[in-house]
């Protein structure tokens, strides 16, 4: 059985915006091996339009963003949105009985499914699909912005701390 895990970069007054801040060398290494290691991912509709920009090389990339675009175009992703009606490469789009789509996702795979959106994060703790939250604390307060919890805060339980890089921690939860 698959493990789902949410994580994201997040400022400390906890906010997600990828155009406030960004990862340092060693917290961009650290998700290109995320990245490599995962089974998977499962996008919301705005979070994978932000992450289509690794599907075409860009010739300012430097070797790591292309180590990181790689892994990402590599990796199966599902793709949960009623408004799209296609995706891309190595993408499937789920549209139709997304709870029975995302459920037999982790019953017949194994390993951790990575869950990218914060809507789509709540939609799944709603139904008791998220095993794992991850956030990536920045020294940054954006005061503004897009939540890591798009509602209520679900019960949680720290299970582990970790620096990454200078500036960033990381602190898992569980839900309790």
């Amino acid at each position: 059985m698959a493990k789902f895990v949410f994580g994201m970069n997040v400022s400390l007054d906890g906010y997600v915006d990828h155009q406030e801040f960004a990862p340092d060398p060693a917290l961009f290494r650290h998700w290109i091996e995320r990245v490599r290691g995962v089974t998977g991912s499962v996008y919301g509709r705005r979070m994978y339009e932000v992450m289509r920009y690794w599907d075409e090389d860009q010739p300012e990339w430097s070797a790591e963003d292309r180590d990181f675009a790689t892994a990402w175009r590599s990796q199966p992703k599902w793709v949960v949105s009623r408004s799209l009606t296609s995706v891309g490469p190595n993408a499937t789009l789920v549209s139709d009985d997304i709870e029975a789509e995302i459920k037999g996702l982790k019953a017949r795979l194994v390993g951790e499914i990575d869950v990218s959106g914060p809507e789509l994060a709540r939609s799944l703790a709603d139904l008791g699909l998220v095993d794992e939250y991850r956030l990536y604390f920045h020294p940054v307060v954006l005061g503004r912005g897009k939540p890591f919890f798009a509602g209520p805060r679900p019960p949680l339980r720290l299970a582990a701390s970790e620096r990454i890089g200078e500036d960033a921690i990381r602190l898992t939860y569980v839900p309790a």
